[in-house]
């Protein structure tokens, strides 16, 4: 009976442990979201800041930068204003960038800066 139960016990955990690794090879990736941004109209970007920022919570999506302190490593002058931002996946960025949420910041005439973005897949 002894055996039984241990035999059963071990059975269930082997179980178990192959479950879970099929869930965690089945999980995506983060996708990271990177910004250099140069403000070149501190009123205007604020204007599209202020519409933009808000979109981005209603994805899941997160800020890890958000301006701060930049040096430089190398030659090269450093961004004046970098923002990271994180996703859950590539699928949820991409939402994200085709979403209506984003539409008023992107109708402005002027976002008040020059910006460079791009999405990232990261590693699991």
């Amino acid at each position: 009976m002894k055996l039984k139960l241990t035999s059963a016990m071990l059975f269930g955990a082997a179980i178990g442990i192959g479950a879970i690794e099929i869930l965690h090879a089945q999980a995506k990736p983060p996708a990271y979201l990177i910004s250099d941004i140069t403000v070149t109209n501190e009123a205007a970007y604020k204007e599209w800041a202020d519409r933009i920022v808000p979109t981005f919570a209603q994805f899941g999506a997160k800020f890890l930068i958000r301006g701060g302190q930049t040096i430089a490593i190398g030659a090269d002058e450093p961004p004046k204003r970098t923002t990271l931002i994180v996703f859950d996946s590539l699928d949820k960025a991409k939402a994200w960038n085709e979403s209506d949420a984003v539409k008023p910041a992107r109708s402005l005439p002027d976002r008040g800066a020059k910006i460079r973005s791009w999405v990232v897949e990261g590693v699991q």
